[in-house]
């Protein structure tokens, strides 16, 4: 997927309330921007990295500068945007890049679903084959090599993958994605120190017929695309 625009870059001063971020840009000034992420953004925040930023183009927002991208190593971008990554999977899903989940005639996002009244990121649906329910996750925390999920406690995620293991058990398909939005991961793992319950539900939902799916994105300061699949590690 490409920026609809030229990304501004600047220097992180700082993140705050989650969803604040202070950059300076070239030239000095010093700006609040929004921030996509409601996570921890662990490795991803550290004051005096290089970070891209959108522009939109709605004369009513606060802050009309949203951050997209930051550098964590030399030419290693991440995105940070949690709001792109179900764009990333339908796109590369679309145009067949997903191989395992390829053959579908449609997509549809945000369908409500389930006893305890989520909304599916994704529906594939076919004339000849049950229905997909499609999770997605964005991914920026890493160790080492490995990719990791989550970066803070994450309820609502333990209680996705409970609806997927139902759907399952409803004779459908469900698929927990993870959509890595950086380049340096050879294998992806649930970050079981922050977060053992969500570790052990996807365990149990795996074992009860939940796919796991990874994979990893080529991130510039003008486009973000998925690439490449990486193995999902379990205990």
């Amino acid at each position: 997927m490409k920026f609809s625009g030229k990304l501004v870059e600047g220097k992180l001063i700082r993140r705050y309330k989650r969803f604040l971020a202070d950059v300076e840009l070239f030239g000095g000034e010093i700006v609040t921007v929004h921030t996509a992420n409601t996570g921890s953004m662990n490795g991803c925040s550290e004051p005096g990295s290089r970070v891209w930023l959108s522009r939109s183009d709605n004369l009513k927002r606060k802050y009309p500068l949203s951050w997209e991208l930051v550098e964590v190593k030399p030419a290693v971008l991440v995105g940070i945007n949690t709001m792109l990554s179900n764009k990333l999977v339908e796109e590369a899903i679309s145009k067949g890049l997903i191989h395992s989940l390829s053959g579908y005639s449609s997509i549809r996002r945000e369908v409500r679903y389930g006893k305890e009244k989520s909304r599916i990121d994704l529906l594939l649906e076919s004339d000849s084959a049950p229905d997909c329910y499609v999770e997605v996750k964005n991914v920026t925390l890493m160790k080492g090599e490995i990719a990791l999920f989550p970066d803070a406690v994450t309820e609502r995620g333990t209680k996705h993958l409970r609806e997927l293991a139902e759907m399952v058990k409803q004779g459908k398909r469900a698929v927990i994605f993870y959509c890595i939005q950086r380049s340096d991961a050879l294998e992806f793992q649930p970050a079981s120190e922050i977060d053992p319950l969500y570790a052990r539900t996807l365990t149990e939902a795996i074992g009860e017929g939940v796919e796991a799916l990874a994979y990893c994105a080529e991130v510039t300061s003008s486009e973000v695309r998925l690439v490449r699949e990486v193995p999902v590690m379990i205990d």
